[in-house]
C-alpha cells in the first residue's frame, strides 16, 4: 500500500475501511475497503480527519487485514489453512453466518479488519489456551475470547479476530497457522440431556425429622441445562446404604450421580466413604473454592470406555447462590472430563464474593488458572 494526500486520491482504491464516529449517533465504516475515491468523497474524508489515505498496491508478500482475519477465524475453528500464498484468498473466503459444524462457531461479516464469532448452540466453551497464547505471542495479530470452561448460550458473542496493522506479512500468518495446527483454538461442546440420580443422605431427612430442601435445588440447576432427575433415593448416614443407592442408579442407566449432604468431617458424615467404594477413580475430595470446599468428584468406568461422574455435594449448594457445583456441573453435562489439576487451579478466582446482586457467570468467580 502507499500513502496519498486525500485531495490527490480521486480514482484510487482504498485498502481499508475508514471509520466515522458521531458520538451518540453512529460508529462504523464511512467507506469500505475497495471503494474507489470520488471527488465528492473528499470533503467527507477531510471532515473525519483523513488528510492522507492508504491506497492499495499489489504486494504478494503481504496480506490485507481482512484476509488475515479470515485466516485467524479458520485457526479458531481448526480449519486447515493450506497456504497463505497469494492464491489463498481466491480459494477460501469465510462465509458470514455459516456455522462451522465441528466447533459450532458462526463468523460475522468482516468489518474494519475484524471477524466476530458467535455461538451456534448452547454448550460449554473450550479454549486451547496453549494454541491461543502461541498465536497471540507472534505479534501484529490477536484473538480475544471470553473465558473458557464456562457455559454459553446460542447467539452469545464468543471471540473476535483481527490483525493490528492494515497489512501483515504472509510469513507471519504462516507462523500462526503452524502454531495452531492440529486442533481448533475455540470450540463449543453442546450440553447433553442427561438422566441424573440424586442420593439424599442424612438420617434426619430419612427419618422425616426435617424436609428435604436440597433436592429441589439440584433439580433446578439440572433443568438450566436441559437435564432431569431420573432417580431419587433418601438414605440414612450408613455408607453401605448410600453405596447401594449409587450402585442401583448406575445399574439403572443414570448418566450422573449426585450425592447431597454428609460431606463434612463430622462422625456421621460418611458420604465420601460410599463414593470411594462405588467409583474407579477419585479426582478430588476437597476443592479450593468457597462456597464448596468439601466437594468430591469420582468416576465410575463403563465397559465401553466411558466414565460416569459421581459427585458429593456439600451443604452450601443447598443455600448459596453459586458454589463449586456451578463451576463443575456444565462440564459434566458437556462430557468434558475434569482433572485434579483443573480443580486445584480454581483457587485463584475460587472465592465467591456473595454479591447482593449476583452476576455470575459475568464475574471473577471460578475464572482462575
Amino acid at each position: 500500500m502507499k500513502v496519498l494526500k486525500t485531495t490527490e486520491a480521486v480514482g484510487e482504491m482504498l485498502c481499508h475501511d475508514i471509520t466515522q464516529i458521531i458520538p451518540g449517533v453512529y460508529k462504523g465504516p464511512a467507506f469500505r475497503k475497495g471503494h474507489i475515491i470520488r471527488e465528492e468523497d473528499i470533503p467527507v474524508l477531510l471532515s473525519i480527519g483523513k488528510e492522507n489515505v492508504y491506497i492499495w498496491e499489489t504486494d504478494e508478500t503481504m496480506m490485507h487485514e481482512n484476509d488475515a482475519a479470515q485466516v485467524l477465524y479458520k485457526l479458531c475453528c481448526g480449519i486447515r489453512v493450506p497456504s497463505c500464498a497469494p492464491e489463498f484468498d481466491d480459494s477460501g473466503d469465510v462465509i458470514p453466518g455459516r456455522m462451522d459444524e465441528a466447533t459450532f462457531l458462526i463468523p460475522s461479516k468482516i468489518s474494519e479488519g475484524k471477524i466476530e464469532l458467535t455461538a451456534g448452540t448452547s454448550g460449554l466453551l473450550k479454549i486451547d489456551r496453549a494454541r491461543l497464547r502461541a498465536v497471540n505471542s507472534i505479534g501484529e495479530m490477536m484473538i480475544a475470547a471470553r473465558h473458557g470452561d464456562f457455559p454459553v448460550r446460542k447467539g452469545d458473542k464468543i471471540a473476535g479476530t483481527r490483525v493490528i496493522p492494515l497489512t501483515i506479512s504472509r510469513d507471519q500468518m504462516e507462523r500462526a497457522a503452524e502454531a495452531a495446527a492440529g486442533a481448533p483454538i475455540l470450540r463449543i461442546l453442546p450440553f447433553k440431556a442427561k438422566r441424573a440420580g440424586v442420593v439424599t443422605t442424612g438420617s434426619e431427612v430419612y427419618n422425616g425429622l426435617i424436609e428435604d430442601k436440597f433436592t429441589p435445588v439440584i433439580e433446578r440447576k439440572l433443568a438450566e441445562y436441559g437435564s432431569t432427575m431420573a432417580q431419587h433415593r433418601i438414605v440414612n448416614d450408613d455408607p453401605a446404604m448410600t453405596a447401594d443407592a449409587i450402585r442401583e442408579m448406575l445399574a439403572a442407566g443414570c448418566d450422573l450421580i449426585l450425592c447431597t449432604g454428609g460431606m463434612s468431617v463430622d462422625p456421621d458424615d460418611r458420604t465420601p466413604q460410599a463414593i470411594r467404594s462405588c467409583t474407579d477413580e477419585v479426582i478430588a475430595y476437597g476443592a479450593p473454592v468457597l462456597p464448596g470446599a468439601m466437594f468430591m468428584l469420582g468416576y465410575k468406568h463403563t465397559a465401553d470406555g466411558g466414565r460416569i461422574p459421581v459427585c458429593g455435594l456439600p451443604g452450601c449448594v443447598m443455600y448459596a447462590k453459586r458454589t463449586i457445583f456451578d463451576l463443575v456441573l456444565p462440564r459434566l453435562l458437556a462430557d468434558d472430563p475434569v482433572s485434579r489439576e483443573e480443580i486445584d487451579g480454581l483457587g485463584e478466582g475460587g472465592l465467591c464474593l456473595n454479591c447482593a446482586v449476583c452476576s455470575f457467570p459475568n464475574c471473577g468467580f471460578g475464572k482462575g488458572c
